[in-house]
């Protein structure tokens, strides 16, 4: 961030493992767990709280493990907003942001009003505010704000100090709570008749009220999300970011599940006038973990001294943590244009973001005044929640579509199956909340399309470009690119591979009276900065000029010059923006398959690729395909790779093999397999009517497909054959047939990929 004087400014990197780590621990270890109890205790039964705490740590681990991969990859101060930018792009990073203030302004308010109500309710019970002449809501609301107060002063101060102050208040908490817990075991082994206070053990409402409480109590689990928050002042962001996070997640909830326990087994029957255990602790839930310890220890003085503590310590920490957050993830977006430069405005002597700051202490003081406990933790749920599914898709698409171009600290296990898992509790989560409160669902629905809003009038048009974005530097649309019933995307590297484009385009185009989308990535050296990518357009200037004397008068054509870091990605990013039903791609043969003139290869494309693809190997000047080779073995590129081979092949005179290949002394159909080559071509011959007389089959013994089709090639003009349908990781581990045999082939030849239905779609928006 430069200031008007030209010196820039940046947040100071003063946080390690230790630091982040109580920051993480800080923020779910707070207000939450205590005012969780009783939610959970009235409305899931005793065993149900156990199991709330619990399955709520599982969900929470899946998502952890999403933002640890990305903090590692991508440690930057903004956290979930960095990673839609960089996954979805401006509008959907810029919601990212928008939720991720508002859950953690509204964490902050709901942490400063349940220190207020245990502090406040601690001195009233020792009749210490008799004097006081205001009504103790009134002082509840006073305390709240002077403890939100306080907390935004020492963020003022740094992060070294937040960090600090932090780390210190965290330590006392976690002493207090876990003192809390090895009591409740000791009363247990003293006592084991205790451990009946579990029955029931659901309420009786049964399972659904127990997603609902989860879905409340969700705010005590997202404290990971404040350590993503830390990237521009994390020591060594890459390994300590997702240590911290993991680390966080585990201990807190054993913490949870130990604290539940000894709340449970901290009454006795006999002592509450023989009412259940679970419901004398659940009547009044804001104060129904001080109900429970006030039994579980000697007195109910010091039980009540206990609860007090342990909130006073726990609130401040959690209090402080989403303050910090709430003012880096508003900071990010006033970075990044998408608020208005007071946002990320930063202090010159402190070093911390005070526009932000002053901005998000707004959020946290109307909440701490506006809403009661359980429905600010309510709408703090529901945010994260929605933000953590938003991050879960993230990371799916972002391993998928840029894992060779970022440098990760840690990469998660068994990809996709946590951050599957994760959305689909959460969206289970989400939804319970909503017989919890309703009032966090209105919220929600106001807020986000607000957000929606805002980025409509004002943030798209100021954002600053992003080094990871795919940015548009020309384009020139066609008007009747609505109307055509196909369209063709072709990729243009310069005049020289545009004319090796030219004729099968016009074919393929003409076939299929196509709309055409000529588009060139400029592949500009990772040295040099955006502002000067425009430098780099003239070479694919000139080559879309010179395809489009040939296209232009019989296509309805447009014309697009982009930019990317990686050009693979730039265009499967620019087929999913225009919907092209069609790619087609030149290319030079060499080995690892690199694409045009950059290292980037063609793999990632064909594979990402929602649409059919067509790439061309050698098949430039005025070549006349009289004899056209198709391989088959089955599977979905099959009939693409014929419709190809029969559009391109000469009109007239053009004569198409379909070629199998057996093992040796196989009468048809590959080893284990039946793929009968001639039932196959007679079915195809009924829908493509243009085919009849101009297919032929042949099947041929070999041990070595690949050898056994090149030596058919010779005698051909043209080979077209359908690419491996296994990812790129898989095929490492093996030699694909249909790369090989196109890398190796001397005879011009094209290699197809088809769309595939759902599949398709889901690589179109994911």
């Amino acid at each position: 961030m430069a200031d008007e004087s030209g010196i820039s400014g940046e947040l100071s990197r003063d946080l390690g493992l230790f630091h982040i780590t109580m920051m993480g621990l800080g923020m779910m270890i707070g207000a939450g767990v205590f005012v969780g109890i009783g939610i959970c205790m009235e409305g899931a039964g005793p065993g149900g709280l156990l199991v709330a705490f619990a399955l709520n740590g599982l969900i929470a681990v899946f998502s952890a493990m999403s933002f640890a991969e990305l903090s590692s990859a991508i440690p930057r101060a903004g956290g979930a907003y960095n990673f839609a930018r960089i996954g979805f792009g401006r509008g959907p990073s810029f919601i990212a942001g928008w939720m991720e203030w508002l859950a953690s302004g509204a964490a902050g308010g709901f942490y400063a009003v349940t220190f207020a109500r245990y502090t406040v309710g601690f001195f009233a019970g020792l009749g210490w505010l008799g004097w006081v002449p205001f009504d103790l809501g009134v002082v509840e609301k006073t305390v709240a704000l002077a403890a939100a107060g306080l907390l935004i002063y020492i963020n003022y101060r740094g992060s070294s100090e937040t960090g600090k102050v932090g780390a210190l208040f965290t330590i006392g908490q976690m002493l207090f709570v876990l003192a809390i817990g090895a009591v409740g075991v000791v009363v247990a082994l003293a006592d084991p008749q205790r451990v009946a206070n579990f029955k029931p053990f659901i309420h009786p409402d049964g399972w659904w009220k127990l997603v609902g409480v989860m879905g409340v109590i969700y705010v005590a689990f997202e404290g990971f999300e404040v350590i993503a928050q830390a990237g521009d002042e994390a020591i060594d962001p890459k390994r300590n970011i997702p240590k911290a996070m993991l680390y966080s997640v585990l201990i807190v909830t054993l913490t949870y599940v130990a604290v539940a326990f000894a709340s449970v087994v901290a009454v006795k029957s006999a002592d509450i006038g023989g009412q259940e255990p679970w419901r004398y602790i659940g009547q009044d839930p804001e104060i129904g973990f001080q109900r429970a310890v006030e039994q579980l220890m000697p007195s109910a003085f010091l039980g009540n001294l206990l609860v007090t503590l342990a909130v006073v310590f726990s609130a401040t920490s959690a209090l402080n943590a989403t303050i910090y957050s709430a003012t880096r993830a508003s900071y990010a977006l006033g970075r990044d244009g998408m608020l208005p430069k007071l946002f990320a405005g930063i202090s010159r002597k402190r070093k911390t973001p005070q526009g932000a700051l002053a901005f998000t202490s707004v959020i946290v003081l109307a909440v701490a005044i506006a809403l009661p406990p359980k429905h600010a933790a309510a709408t703090a749920s529901i945010m994260f929640l929605f933000l953590f599914f938003l991050v879960n898709l993230c990371v799916i698409k972002i391993r998928r579509n840029m894992g060779d171009e970022l440098h990760y600290g840690y990469l998660m296990p068994l990809f996709p199956v946590f951050p599957i898992l994760a959305i689909l509790c959460q969206a289970l989560l989400a939804g319970g909340i909503v017989h919890e409160s309703r009032i966090a669902w209105a919220i929600a629905l106001l807020w986000v399309p607000a957000g929606a809003g805002i980025y409509l009038l004002y943030s798209r048009k100021h954002a600053v470009a992003a080094d990871g974005e795919i940015h548009v530097l020309d384009e020139q649309p066609h008007e009747q690119r609505r109307k055509a019933p196909y369209n063709i995307m072709v990729a243009v590297a310069n005049p020289d591979s545009a004319l090796a484009l030219v004729q099968n385009t016009y074919k393929l185009c003409g076939a299929k009276d196509a709309h055409v989308e000529l588009l060139h990535m400029v592949p500009v050296p990772d040295q040099v900065p955006l502002t000067d990518a425009d430098r780099y357009m003239l070479e694919g200037k000139e080559g879309i000029l010179e395809t489009m004397l040939y296209l232009a008068p019989m296509f309805p054509l447009s014309t697009t010059i982009r930019y990317c870091r990686n050009i693979a990605r730039g265009i499967v990013s620019a087929v999913r923006q225009k919907r092209a039903d069609m790619l087609i791609l030149g290319w030079h043969g060499r080995h690892r398959s690199r694409l045009f003139r950059v290292g980037s290869t063609i793999d990632p494309i064909v594979e990402l690729s929602p649409c059919n693809v067509v790439v061309l190997k050698d098949c430039g000047g005025n070549r006349v395909f009289k004899r056209v080779l198709v391989p088959l073995a089955g599977g979905p590129n099959c009939e693409l790779a014929v419709e190809v081979a029969d559009i391109l092949a000469d009109a007239e005179e053009g004569e198409i093999t379909a070629l199998t290949v057996v093992a040796p002394g196989s009468k048809r159909g590959r080893p284990g397999g039946a793929f009968d080559i001639d039932a196959f071509v007679d079915a195809l011959k009924q829908r493509r009517p243009s085919l009849a007389g101009r297919v032929q089959t042949r099947t041929v013994e070999g041990a070595s497909i690949i050898e056994a089709i090149l030596r058919q090639a010779e005698g051909y003009d043209l080979v077209v054959l359908g690419c491996t349908n296994k990812p790129i990781l898989r095929q490492m581990t093996g030699h694909p047939v249909p790369e090989t045999v196109a890398r190796l082939c001397e005879v011009p030849l094209v290699m197809v990929k088809a769309s595939r239905g759902i599949q398709s779609w889901v690589k179109r928006w994911i």
